[in-house]
């Protein structure tokens, strides 16, 4: 299953770190995918800048817009909005849905031609198939 969070606001770097910290933490979220409007290079802007995430660094390459999240059951959306509540004063909204990609398509076929097979089936869903593997995912491991 699948959520959205919807923020009212375009979320600063540090509002989307402490949220994807507090969001990570979660027993029930499998995955997370940042969706927003893509901040220019250089250090003109505050908000393109390296966040820590569960203790590893990730390079943030955009205003966050909205959050999506695949999740284990329903129980896990109250949770969510316990964070957002708490992290997101100004509003947010949470759909249920289908946001996030489970396989693969003929699309990544012509993207990643013979190489599709050496995609992890972790990343599925997870870029844009228009844009380089190495430039547009980061993938963090849950500490077990």
């Amino acid at each position: 299953m699948d959520i959205e969070i919807f923020p009212h606001r375009l979320l600063s770097a540090d509002t989307t770190e402490r949220l994807l910290n507090d969001l990570e933490k979660i027993e029930g979220v499998k995955r997370m995918v940042l969706q927003g409007q893509r901040l220019p290079q250089g250090s003109d802007n505050p908000d393109r800048r390296t966040i820590m995430i569960d203790g590893e660094e990730v390079d943030l390459q955009i205003k966050t817009g909205r959050i999506l999240m695949e999740i284990n059951s329903e129980e896990t959306i109250d949770e969510v909005k316990e964070i957002c509540e708490e992290l997101l004063p100004f509003g947010y909204n949470i759909h249920m849905g289908l946001f996030i990609r489970k396989q693969k398509t003929v699309t990544d076929q012509i993207k990643y031609g013979d190489k599709l097979d050496e995609v992890p089936d972790e990343m599925i869903g997870l870029t844009d198939q228009n844009a380089k593997l190495s430039e547009r995912a980061k993938v963090l491991k849950r500490k077990e």
